[in-house]
């Protein structure tokens, strides 16, 4: 039986010069330990954390934006056996942070994975590229996934994704209830443009939506040098759910781990029971119903 409430904890991660590959497990797993310990049940890592590693391999490496993206690319397996072997540690489900992966073409896709206790693995890869990922060369994902886990069914819009409501809506309409959005954001007006898109989805779809940036300067990086945000947990804002639709926001720019509950009981009741039929009544906007069939959505079993 699927629980009615999970707690969900929202990374607020800096881009550290760690030393060694060694040096970034030992980072990584005090931060999962630290999640796990608020009795979290989901921890969700941003966008492109998965680029601090470059820092390990030396400037040649991180200093070089082509270098960056192969080397990562190259430890993807590693980090991914690595966040299984702490998801089953602490009995907790991890969006690990996302990094370049390569595809056969060589070029590389943005891929965030989510890895359960059990050892299952789940991707998502970005679908709409922003500017600066244009100019890297970087390449769409193709696929909509949504993961069937024994939290419930969610899904992840990395980034740029949570700003074009049809992406999240195929999620939704293929039954996610939890919407993850891992971001990595240079400036202010980028990470009120994802909060915005976050607030936005979980208003429209009726469901909750949890963000996660990476903070801090790492001017040592050909790729991820600026770095600003605020982790938040957001729901549609309705009486008895949440008067603003925050249920958590991290303080700007600081470590930290921000959590919260969410009820799915309450979020499901709205859509027959709300103030509003947000959810019910999207398919009354001209040109809504032929747009749902354009969507085809991969429902990916992780229990």
């Amino acid at each position: 039986m699927l629980p009615d409430t999970i707690r969900v904890a929202a990374a607020q991660y800096p881009i550290d010069a760690v030393a060694t590959i060694a040096a970034w497990q030992d980072k990584i797993a005090r931060w999962v330990a630290e999640g796990a310990a608020t009795g979290a049940d989901l921890l969700v890592f941003p966008e492109y954390a998965a680029i601090e590693q470059a820092h390990a391999l030396g400037a040649d490496v991180y200093g070089d934006l082509n270098a960056t993206l192969e080397a990562v690319a190259g430890l993807a397996g590693e980090r991914i056996q690595f966040h299984l072997e702490l998801a089953k540690r602490h009995g907790v489900h991890i969006l690990v942070g996302s990094g370049p992966l390569a595809r056969e073409d060589g070029r590389y896709v943005n891929a965030a994975q989510l890895v359960t206790p059990a050892g299952a693995v789940g991707e998502q890869h970005k679908l709409i590229l922003t500017p600066f990922e244009r100019d890297w060369g970087m390449a769409a994902g193709r696929e909509i996934v949504v993961f069937e886990t024994s939290l419930g069914r969610m899904a992840t819009t990395i980034c740029y994704d949570s700003e074009f409501p049809y992406l999240a809506r195929a999620m939704v309409s293929a039954g996610a209830e939890l919407l993850l959005v891992p971001q990595c954001t240079e400036r202010i007006s980028g990470h009120h443009r994802v909060r915005t898109g976050a607030l936005s989805r979980a208003l429209e779809n009726q469901i909750a939506t949890v963000t996660s940036p990476t903070i801090g300067d790492a001017l040592w990086s050909a790729a991820v040098d600026h770095n600003t945000g605020a982790a938040g947990i957001y729901v549609p804002a309705e009486h008895g759910v949440s008067d603003n639709g925050v249920l958590a926001e991290g303080r700007l720019n600081e470590p930290a781990w921000v959590t919260a509950v969410v009820d799915f009981r309450h979020l499901r009741q709205l859509r027959s029971g709300g103030e509003m039929r947000n959810y019910v009544d999207w398919l009354e906007q001209p040109g809504a119903m032929e747009a749902a069939g354009h969507a085809p959505t991969t429902v990916i079993d992780l229990r």
